[in-house]
């Protein structure tokens, strides 16, 4: 009651935030005219000036009204377009490092130049990330006019670029690119040879476009580099043969709030008996076991055309939250094999985790985020946990006059797809466009064959027609337009009521070719587009039709956003049946109930307040549910992070061109005061010491021959064992140090240090995923899984941290250069390969053995085998 009272009194917190920001847009405004005054070569010189004036000392903040007022008259010289006093407000709130909702239609793309230009001034570098590729060129290739009017440069960061592209685009001003990309480019900087191979510049500042749909749908799933583990891919075919004779209750039983289905004992026994197994829970059994529940998961959860799809001989997953396709993306722990057995396609192998990051992690190491979308207000509160992010919800330019209507609840999908189709039809007749949203590709090309069979002329955008989505989208505003679409989310094309020209014009200014006839056509286009303006208005705008809720309250507010932008008319509704997954699931028997004390006739919906209320009440415990999931992943994947920012550190510190000879000479003491006190327990008799294990050790480990035979045989000789081990393991790297001269010696520790690094971390990842599949077993005890993932991924990362250490003294100590001709080759400035070979006799004295090709050499100037594209030499042969 406080609250209310005080909301009345002071405003809400969003409207103090707004309110602190008049001055700033005044100031803006009130510098309008002395910039319309600049010619354009002064305005250019403005670059310049601001840059000096930060090089001086003065802050960012202080630049905002003039660096603002300079990008809105930009805008308006060489696109057309003056920011609207709402646009500065989210461009303020952007720079601020928060989020910004801003409604469809208001021009976020826009805004967001605003703070890019101001923060790229800094020449750090500025990230605009965005959701697929066809929108990182687009807002790059629409917006780069403002920036290279103002002397910045851009570079656009998407699929199938080279490493010199890539870097050159990160080098420039502003860069635009996909979360996957920006992502992926972080893990493989992180597994190069050589810091000049990097792409990326520190993490500076970046603007999430559709922060929602990546920071919160997209955050469940890790980004992954993997390498095939060669496994034997038959029993996938041989344990999906067995699924299919399984039965609902049964042999197993489905939770499908949970998504998890689990065996009876009926059914382990029958699948016992088809794999010709004893005990599937036998130890030795345990991968059958789990092969046989990623079988069972692929069968009775995951539905094709829902999914994933079937395209080409592949199953591509196919996103929940946005409907669009995930070509390269892949199910991990074997359950996207056993869908590929389920489809009966080629089985890929299942891969070895190389390196992994989830886009939570990924995007908190940036210096300062940001976030723009129109619908994060009801995610909130996760912002500001997992990112520390407030949530600024934005006004909209003109006043919001759509019309949101009840829903209309059916009993059975039938009868709700029955009312669907002729609400479509009346649309159609009247002439009224209408977006129809689906959940599923199957409910989509449902619909779809029921329209063709009616004659109803439309269009349909899902995964399988993704290439076609932002034509489709631009036109969905026609005059009798009738669209169908999958999880209508961040698409980021406008709906222009009577269609959109400008999209037109943009798509075939690609083509120059007849442009006299061309230019003559769009404008008859434009007239068009017009008339069928005042039609669609009259008729009342774009009407969106919703034929199931999301689990997600954004996804249905993301699809009601469609209508109804920049003041438009419009209206909403949202058709369901108590049969629909979201109802049946959550919210279904209380709506049950009240329909049938009324006694609704069949094909008679219910449409009340209240039972909308309960829907969004089950929507909010199913968003409760995901992000509980979301930071559960969080909390597992801190341990990993931490643990990564260790490892690449580490790896950045050998690449740096340090001496890395006080590091090597710590890991001798440290490996050789360790192997004493494992042969030598202070807590033992000297006559239990397993002297003769230490030697051998220590000869494996250093190669060198240790003689104590002299030191007396007492309880204190523990400390000069160490001394004499420490002290002849130093002199054997000074010795070895001498051998082999200090320049190459200086090359060696860099490369077999890293090599350490590299496979010790690859073993470490599959070991801490191993961990994590069985530790959830642990609440059986009554302990946190957590905390128990946390200690033991600890443990294991000490004993990683120690082998790294064993394997790079090892071979330092035991490497051998082949040749005098290979020798001479590893002066500096020459690429060449080093040949190694480990090798001793029983008189401590380390020899050289010839080194025996098991493979086919490689010529310094053929292909990498590494897939990298480049040349042998430029490549693995260099970091060698």
């Amino acid at each position: 009651m406080f609250a209310a009272i005080a909301r009345k009194l002071f405003g809400s917190k969003n409207e103090r935030d707004l309110k602190r920001l008049d001055p700033l847009v005044r100031a803006i405004n009130e510098l309008e005219p002395q910039m319309k005054s600049l010619s354009s070569e002064d305005m250019k010189a403005k670059t310049s000036e601001f840059r000096e004036r930060l090089d001086r000392g003065e802050e960012l903040d202080e630049l905002i009204p003039e660096a603002f007022a300079l990008v809105r008259e930009t805008s308006v010289r060489t696109l057309g377009m003056r920011h609207f006093d709402v646009q500065l407000i989210g461009g303020i709130v952007l720079h601020q490092g928060k989020i910004a909702e801003m409604k469809t239609g208001e021009g976020k793309t826009l805004a967001a130049t605003l703070p890019v230009y101001l923060n790229a001034l800094t020449g750090k570098g500025v990230h605009v990330v965005t959701v697929n590729d066809y929108l990182a060129r687009r807002d790059a290739e629409w917006m780069s006019a403002i920036y290279h009017f103002l002397g910045l440069s851009v570079g656009v960061i998407v699929h199938d670029l080279s490493d010199e592209e890539r870097r050159i685009s990160y080098n420039s001003d502003v860069t635009y690119g996909t979360n996957n990309e920006f992502g992926f480019d972080y893990l493989r900087d992180n597994m190069k040879f050589a810091l000049q191979d990097y792409v990326q510049r520190d993490l500076h500042y970046a603007i999430v476009d559709e922060v929602d749909s990546i920071l919160v749908d997209e955050a469940r799933t890790p980004l992954i580099i993997s390498g095939p583990t060669h496994e034997n891919t038959d029993r996938y075919y041989r344990i999906n043969r067995v699924i299919p004779g399984l039965h609902k209750e049964s042999h197993y039983t489905i939770d499908e709030k949970a998504r998890s289905v689990v065996l009876t004992e009926e059914g382990v026994a029958k699948v016992e008996k088809a794999l010709n197994v004893t005990n599937l829970y036998d130890p030795g059994n345990m991968e059958t076991l789990h092969h046989v529940n990623q079988a069972l998961k692929a069968h009775t959860l995951f539905k094709k055309d829902v999914d994933y799809i079937v395209k080409d001989g592949q199953v591509i997953i196919v996103d929940e939250f946005t409907g669009r396709l995930m070509p390269g993306r892949r199910y991990s722990d074997g359950l996207h094999q056993a869908l590929e057995a389920k489809e009966d396609v080629r089985i890929e192998n299942e891969n070895q985790t190389l390196a992994t990051i989830t886009f939570q992690n990924y995007f908190r190491m940036y210096d300062k985020l940001a976030g723009m979308t129109g619908t994060a207000d009801t995610e909130a509160a996760e912002f500001k946990k997992i990112y520390n992010l407030d949530v600024v919800v934005i006004p909209t330019n003109l006043p919001m006059i759509r019309q949101d209507n009840p829903d209309l609840i059916y009993k059975t999908e039938q009868e709700k797809f029955d009312a669907v189709i002729e609400e479509i039809r009346d649309l159609y007749q009247r002439g009224q466009p209408v977006l129809v949203g689906t959940i599923s590709i199957e409910k989509s090309e449902y619909l779809a064959r029921r329209l063709k069979k009616l004659g109803i002329p439309h269009n349909v955008l899902n995964a399988k027609n993704h290439a076609l989505e932002a034509e489709i989208v631009a036109q969905a505003g026609r005059y009798k337009g009738v669209t169908i679409s999958t999880n209508m989310a961040g698409r980021g094309t406008d709906i222009i009521l009577g269609g959109n020209p400008r999209f037109l014009a943009l798509a075939r200014s690609k083509n120059p070719q007849d442009s006299e006839e061309f230019s003559k056509l769009l404008g008859e286009f434009k007239n068009q587009c017009e008339d069928e303006k005042r039609n669609v208005i009259a008729e009342g705008g774009l009407h969106i039709l919703g034929t199931e809720r999301h689990e997600s309250r954004r996804i249905d507010n993301q699809l009601r956003g469609r209508s109804g932008r920049q003041g438009d008319p419009g209206s909403s509704r949202f058709y369901l049946s108590l049969e629909d997954d979201l109802m049946r699931i959550f919210g279904g028997d209380r709506v049950k109930m009240i329909m049938e004390r009324v006694g609704m006739e069949e094909g008679e919906p219910i449409e009340h307040r209240y039972t909308t209320k309960a829907i969004e009440n089950a929507q909010k415990k199913v968003e409760a549910h995901n992000f509980d999931i979301r930071k559960h992943l969080l909390d597992f994947d801190d341990v990993m992070n931490k643990q990564r920012e260790v490892v690449y550190s580490q790896r950045r510190f050998i690449l740096g061109g340090q001496d890395l000879k006080e590091t090597i000479q710590d890991m001798i003491q440290d490996i050789a005061e360790d192997l004493v006190d494992r042969f030598c327990d202070p807590k033992t008799h000297y006559e239990e010491w397993d002297i003769a294990a230490l030697k051998e050790a220590l000869w494996g480990q250093f190669g060198i021959r240790f003689d104590f035979e002299e030191l007396p045989s007492t309880q204190d000789t523990i400390a000069g064992i160490r001394d004499v081990v420490v002290e002849g393991a130093l002199k054997g790297y000074v010795r070895k140090t001498e051998e082999i001269t200090p320049e190459i010696m200086q090359q060696l520790e860099k490369f077999i240090m890293l090599q350490a690094v590299d496979n010790q971390w690859k073993d470490h990842l599959l070991s801490m995923d191993h961990l994590k599949d069985g530790i959830g077993l642990r609440g059986y005890g009554q302990r946190d899984p957590l905390k128990e993932y946390q200690r033991e991924g600890y443990e294991l990362f000490l004993d990683m941290s120690q082998r790294i250490k064993e394997e790079t003294i090892r071979n330092l100590f035991l490497v051998r250069i082949a040749s005098s001709d290979e020798v001479e080759e590893l002066a500096p400035q020459k690429e060449q390969e080093i040949v190694l070979s480990h090798g001793g006799d029983s008189s401590g004295e380390s020899k050289a053995k010839p080194v025996r090709r098991q493979a086919e050499k490689i010529g310094r100037n053929t292909p990498c085998p590494c897939g990298s594209g480049k040349k042998y030499k430029k490549c693995c042969g260099k970091a060698a």
